[in-house]
């Protein structure tokens, strides 16, 4: 669900520091020509989403787990104290920094250099927060809520200070940058987008449905939802969509894209897992356990999804296809990933320790 777009492009683009737009722009042509692309929605990251790619295209130089994942090491994971225990429910990565959003709580952003150490800071204002996603310079997130609220979109230029953005009202569940546009998705006709992340215009839903995520890859907008005829919905610019059908008609949850592939997860059906080299055509995957999966995010040539169920609540995987069960911390509402700095970070809207991380690099 929530990618930087995320954790999943996924959702946002990850970066290992600040690049300038116009450097930006380059990688985003560079990538889109070639095989890296990106997520938290994150993904990663937009993402679940572009946040990803800028992370990916970094780390390129240095690492192997793009074209050699074998040459790559996974970690246990291992809890982090969130400053307030609130309902954390959106996470991305963008200027060296992770940074999650919540649903409840006094502060509702939280942020970390290191995925260990979080400081709490104020949101825009008290609402839902549930995903994140960071492109031309701008952090956005948005927030679900009653459709007439007209405040539920905030924006910051360095994930510390945190702005409300007004517009014509919508609930939303997810957000995504890519192609200079920054997308956002939700529930009782919410399609919105902006070129700015200030300035929001409302465009036609391609169906009355619950839209959960939304993810931008190879110059198409891809989001999914959790019921309906037609469970996924393209687009080429972010405003005009068409609807898809999905491999299962199961209740999707969250997209990402990486490695030339979309990769969506559900929460329910028999193959929990579909994937598209288009975003058109899916086919279904079986996960690694029959867990309702929330969220799923690319990072650094791994794919990672995570769940409130089961007995393994993350799993990962190297080409979408093929996953591996991993053990959480502990067996809390997993939530929201993304990754950054060769750190994977889960967090979570229950639990002791509501934040986990784990290291995905090359090994020593």
């Amino acid at each position: 669900m929530p990618r930087f777009a995320r954790q999943d492009l996924l959702n946002g683009e990850l970066m290992n520091q600040f690049l300038s737009l116009a450097f930006y722009k380059s990688l985003v042509a560079v990538c889109l020509l070639g095989t890296l692309a990106v997520s938290c929605k994150q993904n990663e990251n937009n993402a679940d989403q572009l946040m990803g790619l800028g992370l990916l295209l970094a780390n390129q130089t240095t690492s192997t787990c793009i074209t050699k994942p074998e040459d790559c090491t996974f970690s246990e994971f291992t809890s982090a104290n969130a400053p307030e225990a609130n309902n954390w429910a959106g996470l991305g990565f963008a200027n060296n920094q992770f940074i999650s959003v919540a649903q409840s709580g006094t502060n509702r952003v939280m942020t970390s250099p290191d995925a260990k150490t979080w400081t709490a800071r104020a949101a825009g204002s008290a609402e839902q927060w549930l995903d994140i996603a960071y492109g031309n310079n701008t952090m956005v997130a948005v927030a679900s809520g009653s459709s007439a609220h007209t405040g539920n979109i905030m924006g910051s230029a360095d994930g510390i200070t945190w702005t409300t953005r007004t517009h014509a009202g919508g609930q939303f569940e997810s957000v995504t940058y890519g192609d200079n546009l920054f997308v956002a998705v939700g529930s009782s006709s919410h399609f919105f987008s902006s070129p700015d992340g200030t300035t929001w215009t409302k465009n036609t839903e391609p169906a009355a449905q619950s839209w959960r995520d939304v993810t931008y890859g190879n110059g198409l907008y891809v989001a999914v939802s959790v019921f309906g005829t037609s469970r996924v919905a393209t687009s080429t610019d972010g405003k005009n969509w068409t609807l898809r059908t999905a491999a299962e008609s199961n209740g999707w949850q969250s997209v990402t894209y990486g490695k030339g592939l979309f990769v969506a997860v559900a929460r329910s059906g028999t193959n929990r897992v579909m994937t598209s080299p288009d975003g058109i055509n899916w086919t279904a995957r079986a996960a690694a356990e029959a867990n309702e999966w929330t969220a799923v995010s690319y990072g650094n040539g791994l794919f990672l999804a995570t769940s409130p169920t089961g007995t393994n609540r993350i799993m990962t995987s190297t080409d979408g296809i093929n996953w591996t069960p991993r053990m959480a911390t502990a067996a809390n509402y997993w939530y929201a990933v993304a990754y950054g700095n060769d750190t994977w970070v889960v967090v979570s809207i229950d639990g002791t320790n509501r934040v986990m991380w784990a290291n995905w690099r090359k090994k020593n």
